[in-house]
């Protein structure tokens, strides 16, 4: 059940609705709404609120200890699956087409249905790619 929209979660989801296709630690979040008078404890309370609310997903990078959150309320982030670069970090939305393919795919072969929100799927991307990173 969403919580009261209090003005820090109201600041906090706009933040976040804004950055829906990156990965935010709590600490750049905070940084960034310093101006806002949000608090860190604040941030990781709400935070929690959200990923329980499936509005966030609570995302742990290779090689790094750090806790990174994304918005995933957006209805196109909802209905789409997720493409991580593991150079860059950058998340993409994959295309529509491509993921529609992939899901009828393992529906009919693997008798699985995807849950597009939640599946992210890891790789490099071009930009990466094409610098050799």
């Amino acid at each position: 059940m969403p919580k009261y929209m209090t003005k820090q979660r109201k600041t906090l989801i706009s933040y976040l609705s804004a950055h829906a296709d990156e990965k935010l630690s709590a600490k750049q979040i905070e940084a960034d709404l310093s101006g806002e008078g949000i608090s860190i404890s604040a941030v990781y309370r709400n935070l929690s609120d959200l990923e329980k609310e499936g509005k966030v997903r609570r995302v742990n990078q290779s090689g790094s200890r750090e806790v990174f959150y994304q918005y995933t309320d957006g209805a196109h982030c909802r209905e789409s699956l997720h493409l991580s670069c593991q150079k860059c970090g950058k998340t993409y939305h994959m295309n529509t087409l491509g993921a529609d393919m992939l899901v009828k795919n393992l529906a009919q072969s693997d008798e699985f249905t995807i849950d597009k929100a939640n599946t992210v799927l890891y790789g490099v991307c071009k930009d990466c790619q094409k610098q050799g990173v």
